[in-house]
C-alpha cells in the first residue's frame, strides 16, 4: 500500500497575519481620529471661553462710558480668570463732531482676549467690537 504525502502550504497563517495587520492599521487610524476630534472639541471650548472673556471686557468698557461719557475708560484688568487665564486688551477711541448745532460723541471699542503663545497648538484669540453714541 502506498501512502500519500500531503504538503501543507500554510495559507491560513499568512491570511491571519494579513488580517491582523489590517486590523492593527484600522485601530491606529481610529485612535488618531479620536485624538483629533478631542483636540478640536477642546479648541472649540477654549474659543468660546475667549469670546466670552472678550465680551466681558467690551461690556466693562461700555459700562465705564455710561458712567462718565467725557473720556475713554482706563484699561480693565490685564487678565480675566475663567478657569483658564486670558490676556485681555480693550482699546477705545472717541470722536466728536457737530450735528445740527449739537456736539455728538461716539465711542468705538475693541476687546481682544487671547490665551497661549502665537503659533502653538493651544493658542486662542477672539475679538469683539462695538460703537456707542452718547445720548443727547
Amino acid at each position: 500500500m502506498k501512502r500519500r504525502v500531503h504538503f501543507q502550504s500554510g495559507f491560513a497563517a499568512i491570511a491571519a497575519i494579513i488580517v491582523l495587520t489590517v486590523l492593527a492599521g484600522m485601530g491606529a487610524y481610529m485612535v488618531s481620529f479620536s485624538n483629533t476630534q478631542q483636540l478640536g472639541s477642546a479648541q472649540d471650548m477654549q474659543g468660546t471661553r475667549a469670546y466670552w472673556a472678550a465680551r466681558a471686557g467690551l461690556e466693562w468698557a461700555l459700562g465705564a462710558v455710561t458712567v462718565d461719557a467725557t473720556t475713554c475708560p482706563s484699561s480693565p484688568p490685564a487678565t480675566v480668570d475663567t478657569g483658564n487665564v486670558f490676556n485681555l486688551n480693550v482699546s477705545c477711541s472717541m470722536q466728536t463732531y457737530p450735528e445740527n448745532g449739537v456736539t455728538v460723541t461716539i465711542f468705538s471699542f475693541q476687546s481682544i482676549a487671547s490665551s497661549g503663545t502665537v503659533g502653538s497648538i493651544g493658542y486662542v484669540e477672539r475679538s469683539v467690537s462695538a460703537s456707542y453714541e452718547v445720548p443727547r
